[in-house]
């Protein structure tokens, strides 16, 4: 029996590969519909996307050029990719694709490419555990313009939701928290406090009912269970942009309050980034490291993102062969964090 033709189409949001990037990877990200919106924006998007893009080009630029002069996200999620499609292949009949939403390879070519490879059927598999608006929203959103664009409506399309709970994630991230732990062997586990850190959204958006801050939540909750470590352990949020009211407690904030209160050891943990980019490279590990330092931190350890790790890449290619095996209708025309923001916006 031929086994189905399977294209996998990994979701994420891509960064600027080199510091002459920065500018217009800044503006496609102001430009989403799904992170800049109020009322009239459609008449300001762009002016103001192109604004902000060149206020906050040359500042960011420098950041990126501190880690190596762009982002490595590309390189990391295209191993991701080729360690994907080495799982499967014994199992399916694939080819796995990138599609970045901010920068190369941008949406429209992995469209253009599933489309020039006649599969059969497409499985669309973001690189966000947790489910948001922001970000699994935002992609597939994407993907369905670049879709309509090419004329790719008719082929069978299926759309993992999340795995914020999938036990072999949970399982990596035990493992990789332990290995950051061992930087702190032999002391008392009461003295090392454990920041889970999750990228950071507005207040607003979850009140529209995007379940993002839930499924974080879930997550820390089953990794602490899983690992049964005696360490103290809070969940806080970072990279908050403009004036609006975020979730809290921010990872500056937190880092701040155990430093004055005598916290000396500190391990972050960046719970919902599956691979190392500006936000854990120098947002985690230059910023918060020296702004923990001055403040008497002794010891601060990072502990790395998932990248490629094993478990993780076994995680993500059990979700893919379960939506394999199921029936041919078509399930990527919605997922969770969307309809329920449209659930709550029609209430």
């Amino acid at each position: 029996m031929t086994l189905k033709k399977t294209a996998v189409v990994l979701f994420q949001l891509g960064g600027p590969d080199s510091t002459e990037a920065v500018e217009p990877f800044l503006f496609n990200l102001f430009m989403d519909p799904d992170i800049i919106d109020f009322p009239l924006a459609s008449l300001v998007r762009k002016p103001l996307a192109r604004y902000v893009a060149r206020k906050r080009s040359h500042h960011v630029a420098e950041h990126y050029t501190e880690i190596g002069g762009k982002s490595p996200i590309l390189d990391l999620t295209i191993a991701q990719a080729e360690a994907l499609e080495r799982a499967l292949k014994p199992r399916l009949n694939v080819k796995v694709f990138v599609a970045m939403r901010y920068w190369h390879p941008l949406t429209e070519a992995a469209v253009r490419q599933v489309k020039a490879g006649n599969f059969d059927e497409v499985i669309l598999l973001p690189l966000y555990p947790q489910c948001s608006i922001t970000t699994s929203g935002s992609s597939l959103n994407e993907w369905h313009r670049q879709c309509r664009s090419v004329g790719l409506t008719d082929m069978p399309q299926k759309l993992v939701h999340q795995y914020y709970s999938h036990p072999l994630y949970i399982e990596a991230l035990v493992q990789n928290i332990n290995k950051a732990l061992g930087e702190f062997r032999g002391q008392d586990p009461q003295s090392v406090h454990m920041l889970f850190s999750a990228h950071g959204v507005p207040v607003s958006i979850i009140q529209r009912g995007d379940p993002y801050q839930r499924h974080i939540e879930e997550t820390v909750r089953l990794v602490v269970e899983k690992g049964g470590w005696e360490h103290p352990h809070i969940l806080c949020y970072q990279s908050k942009v403009g004036p609006a009211r975020w979730l809290e407690p921010s990872l500056t904030g937190t880092i701040r309050d155990l430093a004055t209160g005598g916290v000396r050891n500190m391990v972050v943990v960046p719970v919902a980034f599956v691979t190392d980019h500006i936000e854990t490279l120098h947002e985690i590990n230059i910023e918060e490291r020296e702004g923990a330092e001055k403040l008497g931190v002794e010891k601060f350890v990072m502990m790395p993102a998932l990248n490629d790790h094993p478990k993780f890449i076994e995680a993500l290619a059990e979700e893919v062969l379960k939506l394999a095996a199921s029936d041919g209708k078509s399930e990527a025309h919605r997922c969770e964090c969307r309809d329920a923001i449209l659930r709550r916006g029609a209430s």
